[in-house]
């Protein structure tokens, strides 16, 4: 059974007021403030509940703005993740395709020198990137090797006989020993003349014993001379691709009959041109 005096009592205590006095530094009377004992406690309650409820939403806010940071570092990985597979699965499309060519000669021509579960993304992006490097690497060395090959003469500059090699001979105009730094091309009169490596005309014109005589460079140490022509159709900083034209077969200069007095040269040094003749050189 409830007591309802003891209730009765309680009740009382909890709506006795409360004096609360407010004393002013100045002059002014203090102002007296009287509330029930209730009403200070429910104040307290209601205090250490608000108190809750704002570090909870201080915590909620921050994890969500926590979470928003992370979303976009992730995002952010993931785009850089995919550009690189991207890159990767080009480089191997890429590499496929110039390794099913077959030969060497076919690969450096058709070489395009224009041109995570609990992920470990740090790692898994420093490997990628490792790899990618490689493939560049490759690319780079690549590409470096279609420029030697371009820049190195292949072929003949005309059809025709090899009248003269390279080396010691007997000189056909004195009849004297004499070292040959070429090689001689007999053909008809008025053949065209084509360039045997990509370059860049150094010279063309008349140059004494040699008659009408082209130049042309063509990188990584080679030059190639062309003398003895009959007419000249390129000028000096003209760039010529292998089998452009560049003069036409004559007899001019010191020379006993029409042909191309044919020369390479590697690092400032005649090489045997005959070492270069064949197409796969």
């Amino acid at each position: 059974m409830f007591d309802i005096h003891k209730i009765k009592g309680m009740f009382k205590k909890a709506f006795t007021p409360v004096t609360i006095m407010l004393v002013p530094h100045s002059k002014a009377r203090p102002v007296n403030l009287k509330i029930p004992f209730i009403g200070i406690f429910a104040s307290v309650i209601f205090f250490f509940f608000g108190i809750v409820y704002v570090f909870s939403i201080a915590v909620n806010t921050f994890e969500y703005y926590r979470m928003k940071d992370n979303l976009a570092y992730y995002s952010h990985e993931f785009t850089e993740l995919k550009s690189t597979i991207h890159t990767l699965k080009n480089a191997e499309v890429e590499f496929n395709r110039l390794f099913s060519l077959g030969t060497k000669e076919e690969v450096l021509e058709s070489i395009n020198a224009s041109d995570s579960g609990s992920l470990d993304m740090e790692n898994l992006k420093h490997q990628i990137n490792i790899t990618a490097e490689t493939v560049s690497e490759i690319k780079d060395y690549l590409k470096i090797q279609k420029d030697i090959y371009l820049a190195t003469p292949r072929g003949m500059p005309v059809a025709g006989a090899i009248s003269s090699s390279y080396g010691k001979r007997k000189n056909p105009r004195t009849g004297g020993d004499d070292y040959h730094t070429g090689i001689d091309i007999s053909t008809s009169s008025g053949d065209p003349v084509r360039a045997t490596a990509d370059g860049i005309v150094s010279f063309s014109g008349w140059n004494g014993g040699s008659g009408n005589l082209v130049v042309l460079e063509h990188g990584h140490g080679y030059s190639t001379f062309y003398a003895h022509n009959k007419a000249l159709s390129v000028k000096v900083g003209q760039k010529v691709r292998k089998g452009d034209v560049i003069g036409y077969v004559g007899s001019t200069g010191y020379s006993t009959g029409p042909h191309v007095h044919y020369e390479i040269w590697k690092n400032g040094n005649p090489v045997n041109p005959a070492e270069y003749m064949k197409e796969g050189s």
